[in-house]
């Protein structure tokens, strides 16, 4: 069974929160050193700038959002690993839902390689357990 050194969880553990700030700050391009080049997340096939289009048609048009993520579990083998994280994330809306909100809670599923540039995630799966609020928050900018 691999085992996991703390500093390879750590550098894990920091992609996973370079990728939230991305999120919450609409960095766009930031998500390029946390994607792979042919990545699928959330659902979306089709590599990095097809996941990152994606991400755009729910987080563009929202107003402040905030990923918090905690109790991290990370297992790595030589040239990949396995991570898992809970997630709390809480979004705002933006102009006439402004007054809106929408927050979901619950797992993060990222598998990640090793490539020349660092870690970076090949495959991202978000199970949510709970949402409040109206997901129509969440619209495409």
């Amino acid at each position: 069974m691999p085992v996991s050194t703390p500093e390879e969880q750590k550098v894990i553990v920091d992609v996973l929160v370079r990728c939230a700030a991305a999120l919450d700050r609409r960095d766009w391009a930031a998500l390029d050193e946390v994607f792979t080049e042919d990545a699928v997340a959330y659902g979306t096939e089709g590599g990095r700038a097809a996941v990152v289009a994606g991400i755009r048609q729910f987080l563009g048009g929202c107003g402040p959002s905030q990923h918090l993520l905690g109790n991290h579990h990370v297992l790595v083998d030589v040239d990949t690993a396995r991570s898992v994280c809970k997630a709390r994330v809480f979004h705002v809306g933006a102009g006439e839902r402004a007054h809106l909100s929408y927050e979901c809670f619950g797992n993060y599923w990222d598998d990640f390689v090793r490539t020349d540039d660092g870690w970076r995630i090949a495959k991202r799966e978000f199970e949510v357990t709970i949402q409040l609020g109206d997901i129509a928050v969440l619209q495409p900018g």
